[in-house]
């Protein structure tokens, strides 16, 4: 998983330099982390039973991306079943192809955006622009990077190296309504950008939105957020597309409970976020008229099969660990983001999904490359990379397409293929999700 690597830009040590001498960018970055950390501290201490919280999570997550393909599989069904429709995109080039071809053929020249980390993962707005598509930003922190041709610097605070004199100075210069008096008061500056964005929800007839968390046993889609642009572009636009990486995926809504107690307050430090916004595919007469969801892939299969990466895919993105970060508070994430693409653009650069080589052209005969994986499945049995979505492990399997060694390679399985069961449920009469009981995960509710 990478974001877009630009031109120009200088390698960490040399960003982090620059960085580290700009007193502007570090007053900003350590009054924002600093608020934030306090903030965090007082509403985690509110609750008793937070470590508990935390580790309930864990199990859940744990337990889902072991039976990914299981509900990823029960997603696009209940999906479909309500009326959407399900795309499955294997890297950010597919699905950037996928949602300006959706966007082409709702006949629009602009659509208006609900902050998404996978949509800035994939570089879906400059995607679109080849394609001669505007996209506007709602989300006021992504407004204020947008307005001002910058980068996203922190996941929950995308502006937070600007101070509100910058912000008011970018929207007097980019904003053609801004009032000519506008001063830096927040107040004024969120009315501003409220007044420019209400006219664009009016007009706009398709909106690209993320999601938090999607619910296998419905097909729900669930995006929290602060602000109620969110909800403005999930409802109004008669066409709604929503890139989700593969990750964000839970089996029910007795696990969704878990993770909206944990989210808010780890990340905004509120007890409960202002806005949840949750939808189930099509309802004649009331929200969009058509809904697309676009599974995204982009290496997370490469880190699911990774016994320690897989780690990685439990992050909620809350961000409280880049407001510990002291790296982060001198330097932000404009520095040290170029290190993370610079080493996922290096590891993902594979040629063969199988043995995953990186010789062009492959030097192994794709037989070959079947009994090797075969063979590694073999000693590691319990690798979710190496089974098929019916369960066979057979060299003929992997070389079959339709039928490889990820189970969520983003096609349908093939003709004969049995889905694996549905996991137990739990003997305690908890949730199946969060084990069995008395385990660690086990939460009483």
């Amino acid at each position: 998983m990478s974001m877009p690597t630009y031109l120009g830009m200088p390698p960490f040590p040399a960003a982090a330099a620059t960085a580290v001498n700009d007193t502007q960018l570090r007053h900003n970055l350590t009054h924002a982390t600093h608020t934030i950390r306090a903030k965090r501290a007082h509403a985690v201490g509110e609750l008793s039973d937070w470590e508990q919280l935390r580790q309930a999570a864990k199990a859940i997550k744990d337990h889902t991306l072991a039976n990914l393909d299981l509900y990823l599989l029960r997603l696009e069904e209940n999906v479909t079943a309500a009326g959407g429709q399900v795309h499955w995109a294997a890297d950010a080039t597919s699905a950037n192809e996928i949602v300006a071809r959706l966007v082409r053929a709702a006949g629009a020249d602009k659509v208006v955006k609900v902050k998404s980390m996978a949509t800035q993962e994939i570089g879906l707005n400059d995607a679109l622009a080849a394609h001669g598509v505007d996209a506007v930003e709602t989300d006021l922190a992504e407004l204020i990077v947008q307005l001002g041709h910058d980068l996203p610097s922190h996941i929950l605070v995308p502006a937070i190296h600007k101070n509100r004199s910058e912000i008011r100075e970018i929207f007097l210069r980019e904003m053609p309504d801004a009032p000519a008096g506008l001063t830096d008061e927040p107040r004024e500056l969120a009315a501003a950008a409220r007044a420019h964005l209400r006219q664009e929800f009016l007009h706009a007839t398709v909106a690209i939105s993320g999601a938090n968390f999607a619910i296998a046993d419905t097909g729900s889609l669930v995006v929290v957020e602060s602000e109620g642009n969110g909800r403005m572009c999930v409802t109004l636009p008669e066409t709604l597309i929503s890139v989700v990486g593969i990750e964000k995926v839970l089996p029910s809504w007795r696990d969704l409970e878990v993770f909206l107690a944990l989210l808010p307050r780890s990340s905004t430090a509120e007890r409960m976020n202002p806005y949840t916004s949750i939808w189930t595919g099509v309802t004649p007469g009331d929200g969009p008229r058509v809904f697309h969801l676009v599974l995204v892939d982009n290496g997370r299969t490469s880190s699911l099969a990774d016994g320690v990466g897989r780690q990685a895919l439990r992050c909620i993105r809350c961000s409280a660990c880049l407001n510990v970060c002291p790296v982060y508070e001198r330097t932000g994430g404009h520095a040290s983001a170029r290190r993370t693409r610079d080493r996922s653009a290096r590891s993902s650069h594979r040629s063969c999904v199988v043995c995953r080589r990186r010789s062009t052209p492959h030097s192994r005969s794709p037989r070959r490359c079947a009994e090797r994986a075969t063979r590694s499945a073999r000693s590691r049995s319990t690798s979710p990379r190496r089974s098929c979505i019916c369960e066979r492990r057979s060299s003929t399997a992997v070389q079959n397409r339709r039928c490889s060694t990820s189970p969520v390679r983003f096609s349908r399985p093939r003709a004969g293929c049995r889905p694996r069961s549905a996991p137990p449920p739990c003997p305690g009469g908890y949730s199946a999700s969060a084990g069995p009981a008395g385990s660690g995960g086990c939460r009483r509710r």
